[in-house]
């Protein structure tokens, strides 16, 4: 390949913190919710509007940093994004009024998803099969340390200052990174490769991704797939206040349990590359995610209030199985446009974002007041998920096969 040779020691870390500035900028936050809310004088569903806000920009974003990233380069288009992000995290940190913070976190939506996003690019500029799902999951696994470490920062930020400390934190984590960028990540996307900046251009190519019906199935999947654990994620100020009955600083106990199954899932992921077909890991990933969410669903009928460490047993199955499709399919869609990598990895990440966006905004709001609504909704996605899977691999049985050997693999039939 044309990309250069960059040390997979150095790659897999700086792209995993890349990814995890986004999740960053939503759990920290949870913890303050309440100081925020009592000093702005809002309620739990107006504080909730500064997620689902932060999600919607962050998703109609999503669909151009990929593309423009096929335009101007990776490594620039990550700056660039990284530079607004840290502004963004200003402005919130020195808001006044709640639509003040809301304006500002629309912002730092629309600049939080490029490391994600051209970093799903990146991989595929240097790799291929099997390595491309290793480095893949070794990402997935250090991106999966941000929602757990995330609300245990906030909370400890919130014990030492006020709620501002959390978004300037959030400004010195995205000026780390900018540095980080500068000094270690090369452009991968080499410029004879570079597209036209043509909106027409890159409006054809939008409706030929989304055009393709294969794409299509496994974007959708790929996002009942994560909304499962989402509904969980944006439901936490709910879950860990009310039907856990912790405090502020306890956020961990929900998030750790739930982030090492997801680690777990990725570490093993990344172990059956090549060794396992997969549409047989999907298959067992979506198997596990519906389990855990059926037994989540007893267990609420079962048990109110929720426990801990009980209640998050089967959220940490969910977890599991979720990381063990993510690669697969995520590569799978990228695959499906070999040429425009950035473009379909804007594509896929859109889907999916919208998908937050209304899980935050809508579904959580609607179910979070009752445990036992929040798991039966995870099962509802994650059977939903398993059925849009169904559909893409009996429309299409021989693309979910990794290869044994890099060298042998061939885009658009293997993965």
């Amino acid at each position: 390949m044309s990309a250069p040779a960059i040390p997979m020691r150095r790659l897999a870390p700086l792209l995993g913190f890349l990814s995890m500035f986004g999740a960053f900028s939503i759990d920290t936050i949870f913890p303050a919710f309440p100081q925020i809310g009592d000093q702005f004088g809002a309620g739990t569903l107006a504080m909730q509007q500064t997620i689902s806000a932060y999600l919607f920009a962050y998703a109609a974003m999503s669909l151009w940093h990929g593309a423009l990233s096929d335009v101007f380069g990776r490594r620039r288009v990550i700056l660039v994004g990284i530079a607004l992000f840290i502004l963004a995290s200003i402005g919130c940190a020195m808001s006044t009024s709640l639509p003040m913070l809301v304006g500002f976190r629309v912002l730092q939506g629309l600049s939080a998803g490029v490391g994600l996003i051209v970093g799903r690019a990146v991989i595929r500029d240097v790799l291929d099969g099997a390595d491309a799902q290793r480095l893949m999951s070794q990402v997935s696994m250090i991106f999966g340390i941000a929602p757990a470490v995330a609300p245990i920062i906030g909370g400890w930020l919130l014990g030492w200052h006020r709620w501002p400390a959390i978004f300037w934190f959030l400004a010195l984590f995205g000026l780390l990174l900018w540095i980080s960028v500068m000094l270690w990540l090369p452009e991968t996307h080499p410029r004879e490769r570079w597209r036209s900046i043509k909106p027409r251009n890159l409006w054809r190519s939008y409706i030929a991704i989304i055009g393709n019906a294969q794409f299509r199935r496994l974007s959708i999947s790929s996002a009942f797939n994560f909304g499962a654990l989402f509904l969980m994620i944006s439901s936490a100020p709910a879950l860990v206040l009310e039907h856990f009955q912790l405090g502020p600083q306890q956020f961990g106990w929900f998030f750790i349990p739930m982030i090492a199954g997801m680690m777990s899932g990725a570490f093993l992921s990344g172990r059956l590359a090549g060794r396992m077909a997969g549409r047989r890991q999907v298959d067992i990933g979506f198997a596990l995610n519906i389990l855990g969410a059926a037994l989540l669903l007893g267990y609420a009928l079962w048990a109110s209030p929720l426990r801990i460490p009980q209640g998050m047993m089967p959220v940490m199955l969910m977890a599991f199985g979720i990381a063990l499709v993510m690669p697969i399919i995520t590569l799978m869609c990228l695959d499906l446009f070999p040429e425009q990598r950035g473009a379909a990895s804007s594509v896929q990440a859109f889907v999916g974002l919208l998908m937050n966006a209304i899980i935050a905004g809508v579904i959580s709001p609607a179910l979070s007041g009752k445990d036992h609504l929040l798991a039966a909704g995870a099962l509802v996605m994650a059977v939903l998920g398993w059925l849009v899977w169904w559909l893409a691999i009996r429309k299409n049985t021989a693309v979910p096969t990794p290869p044994e050997h890099p060298e042998n693999y061939e885009p658009l039939g293997e993965l």
